[in-house]
């Protein structure tokens, strides 16, 4: 259970970080890209012996699965990216968050993981919290038909994400193979996104700083740890990986939104406290099933 306070954890820091982005000015893709150099290298010090270590990386039978999720974090960073500009931050909130059904279906009708009524309760009341206290606003949430795609596309991918992780976590990954692992995604994130750099240095569009390049170092440090202690947590024998996954998404929901009140001064909504009173619940239950 501590891999998963640490990967909640890890995970509110990320979104201290990301407000202060704005407060700041930082450029987000800049420091995103940046972000996943630092979170390699993180992993690279920390968990490598030796230069032997780095050279068997693409003879792995999990080195095909960090390419993949290594291209995804970065597709999804700018699908996110287009859906914030068309149909707002609350969108892509709750398009991210509500994913995790997709590893939860996988973890119960795939893996064969218990399916009891309180476990259901739960998930539900989950799904339900993420959506109340993302929504920063009276009104709720409204998609124009032709921007429906971008959500559609940020849920399904942030999804296939933590399933992918799950997937190669159970089958390919050793336990003493987790931090170079962890580390090989964020590199090839990193890899695919100095391609778009050098895109907008072509066209003219490129004008990096030292608050990008702070803000990046700011970002990759726990980003790299809520991805190593997520997947460590989903090797916790007892737990099962549906619990996991709604626990990590809903304890981050939660955790977020008390900072949003303490560091920000956010002011919640009725619906925002029904949100975390739900969240609450659901986590009772969800712990509870097991």
């Amino acid at each position: 259970m501590i891999y998963l306070l640490l990967s909640i954890l890890s995970s509110t820091i990320i979104f201290v970080v990301f407000r202060l982005y704005k407060k700041y000015g930082v450029n987000t893709l800049q420091a995103i890209i940046v972000n996943y150099f630092i979170a390699c290298i993180v992993g690279f010090f920390g968990y490598i012996e030796g230069v032997d270590d780095l050279i068997r990386i693409p003879s792995e039978p999990w080195f095909l699965g960090t390419v993949f999720l290594g291209a995804m974090f970065i597709t999804v960073f700018n699908l996110a990216a287009i859906t914030t500009q068309r149909s707002g931050l609350s969108v892509v909130s709750v398009a991210t968050k509500m994913s995790v059904a997709i590893p939860v279906f996988f973890g119960i009708f795939i893996y064969n993981e218990s399916l009891g009524l309180l476990k259901i309760s739960g998930i539900l009341l989950a799904l339900a919290a993420v959506y109340l206290s993302s929504i920063k606003t009276e009104k709720g949430i409204k998609i124009k038909k032709r921007n429906l795609i971008f959500p559609l596309l940020v849920f399904i991918g942030s999804g296939i994400i933590d399933t992918s992780l799950n997937y190669l976590e159970n089958f390919y990954v050793s336990e003493t193979d987790v931090g170079l692992f962890s580390s090989s995604i964020f590199g090839i994130a990193g890899i695919i996104g100095i391609s778009i750099l050098i895109g907008q240095a072509v066209l003219g569009k490129l004008k990096i700083t030292w608050k990008n390049i702070a803000g990046g170092i700011a970002l990759g440090i726990p980003n790299y740890f809520s991805i190593y202690f997520l997947v460590m947590a989903l090797r916790a024998p007892g737990i099962e990986n549906s619990v996991i996954f709604t626990l990590n998404h809903v304890g981050i929901v939660l955790a977020s939104t008390i900072l949003g009140i303490v560091l920000f001064k956010e002011v919640l909504l009725k619906k925002n406290w029904i949100g975390i009173a739900l969240a609450i619940i659901s986590i009772i239950l969800v712990a509870s099933s097991q």
